[in-house]
């Protein structure tokens, strides 16, 4: 780790290991609270105590539904990353990795997925000219995004047609990619995870919910056809229209059978035709074209 000791005084920082908040400098003096990784910190003061440095921090911690907690302190300074220190911005997009990676793994550090998403956050306010700050700030976005989703997915309100009739994902941080990091990779990927506050909870047998879902995906990858989720887009529009076939079957509006087959099959083409080389997408656009020539169902009732 390197040296905190060119650290400012006032500089902003974080902490890319949990700290112990205390009173005063000492080991023994009395505990405050504890910090997790990525907190928001602004360096006060400097010390030297039994030959180690320590820290004055001003850190905010927010709060759900009140106002953020401010608390005054003294830490250990190994572990706090400010502007100074040299590569720090790799050092917290490490970190925030390796928080990352221990939330996929089963018994992983408990907090480490919001441990992720505060540091990559931090990378993006220490270091804004890093070139890591934009996929930091996707990735913190997406991370957060993903932990609303869980949430509320798990209400009631999540098996409704309409997605108004549930609370959507803050969409702000998305936005703020688009708006700091417009036509890149990362504006492309804040896209397509905004399309999950436009989609239905449960289509109920009806066909209103995968015709507007369909229209949604079809126009995500035709206006993003660089993003790595145009082929992903382009296989949901089409499998919306391969389970309208079945839907309209079903509720026996067969004059809306063959337009429904025909545009499958082309968003499937399109997939198999320009995006061959992106993982498996075009083995399923395939597929699908299969299904469809075959009269295999892909939505309702499997025939025997």
């Amino acid at each position: 780790m390197a040296s905190f000791a060119a650290a400012e005084t006032k500089g902003h920082g974080t902490n890319v290991r949990d700290a112990t908040l205390r009173v005063s400098p000492g080991m023994n003096a009395e505990k405050l609270i504890r910090l997790e990784r990525g907190r928001d910190l602004v360096i006060l003061e400097q010390s030297n105590l039994d030959n180690q440095p320590w820290v004055k921090v001003y850190a905010t911690i927010p709060q759900e539904e009140r106002a953020p907690r401010e608390i005054t302190g003294w830490t250990t300074a190994n572990g706090i990353v400010t502007a100074s220190v040299p590569n720090g911005d790799q050092i917290i997009f490490g970190e925030a990795v390796d928080s990352e990676n221990q939330a996929e793994q089963r018994g992983g550090r408990k907090g480490a997925a919001q441990d992720a998403m505060r540091l990559y956050y931090r990378l993006t306010e220490i270091f804004p000219n890093s070139s890591l700050a934009g996929e930091s700030l996707w990735r913190s976005a997406d991370i957060r995004w993903q932990l609303e989703k869980q949430d509320v997915l798990s209400r009631p309100s999540a098996r409704e047609m309409d997605p108004d009739l549930r609370n959507p994902m803050d969409d702000r941080l998305m936005k703020e990619i688009s708006k700091k990091y417009p036509h890149t990779r990362w504006s492309d990927l804040a896209s397509y995870d905004l399309i999950d506050n436009k989609l239905c909870g449960e289509w109920k047998g009806l066909s209103k919910c995968p015709e507007k879902e369909s229209d949604i995906y079809e126009h995500y990858a035709h206006e993003h056809p660089q993003s790595p989720k145009a082929a992903e887009a382009l296989y949901n529009a089409a499998w919306r229209q391969a389970a309208l076939v079945d839907i309209y079957r079903i509720n026996n509006e067969n004059d809306k059978v063959g337009n429904a087959r025909k545009k499958a099959s082309a968003l499937a083409q399109e997939i198999a035709s320009q995006y061959g080389s992106q993982g498996d997408w075009k083995p399923r656009a395939l597929d699908l074209i299969y299904k469809l020539e075959q009269n295999v169902p892909v939505y309702g009732p499997q025939p025997e």
